[in-house]
């Protein structure tokens, strides 16, 4: 887990623009989803072509806010990439043909296939029959055409989003920049987000407080739920 969060100066930026440090005092458990966003094999399997060994130091956390989340009435989300791979290329070609390359781009390729072992959630997190289960094709869930995420919000009349999961500053960002585009509220996890490092992390997460969302400890956000 990352032993970092907002620093001071960020925080009293926040407090200067807008008179306060959190925009929510309280979330309504059944307006609300915790979305966990590539909890899965590539990303959290030691030696796995994209690890982020940090994310396996979040799996307590994220358990401990699923279970809240349930108990209080509202939803928990297990948003999972995957890319289709065929004959004539991927469908994400900008990515696999430029960010990454060689032996890299074989083995990720590979992985993050549907049927593969490294597109299945992270044995360590705890998935429950009620829970829901997607994947996405881009950083971003909420991209249009990356997943049915969206749809399924507003079917459940979803209104705030609590993002967890791996990477802090790659597809956790992505989504929830895209969530307060389409007028979610949002909150990023602070201690239930993972990085590559505590520079990238902390980066992401005082890019969300000062212009995206809010951002809480897993137990800062349990404590505002409100029971449905």
């Amino acid at each position: 887990m990352h032993p970092v969060g907002i620093r001071p100066e960020i925080a009293e930026r926040v407090i200067k623009r807008r008179q306060r440090l959190h925009l929510f005092d309280e979330l309504e458990a059944r307006k609300s989803a915790l979305v966990v966003i590539d909890m899965q094999g590539t990303f959290c399997e030691p030696g796995a072509p994209a690890e982020v060994p940090a994310s396996r130091g979040i799996c307590g956390n994220i358990n401990r806010m699923a279970a809240a989340m349930r108990k209080a009435g509202g939803r928990v989300v297990w948003c999972t990439h995957a890319n289709l791979n065929t004959n004539s290329g991927s469908d994400w070609k900008i990515f696999f043909d430029n960010i990454v390359a060689g032996d890299i781009r074989k083995e990720t390729i590979k992985s993050l296939e549907a049927s593969a072992p490294g597109q299945r959630i992270w044995h360590e997190m705890q998935v429950e029959p009620e829970d829901i289960q997607l994947f996405k094709n881009r950083y971003s869930a909420l991209i249009p055409g990356s997943s049915q995420l969206e749809r399924i919000l507003r079917s459940l009349e979803i209104d705030t989003l609590l993002i967890a999961g791996t990477k802090t500053n790659v597809c956790c960002e992505s989504t929830a920049r895209d969530a307060m585009m389409l007028d979610f509220k949002c909150v990023m996890l602070s201690d239930c987000t993972a990085s590559l490092s505590d520079e990238e992390h902390s980066s992401a997460l005082e890019n969300i407080i000062q212009q995206f969302g809010d951002v809480y400890t897993c137990e800062e956000a349990i404590a505002r739920l409100v029971r449905a």
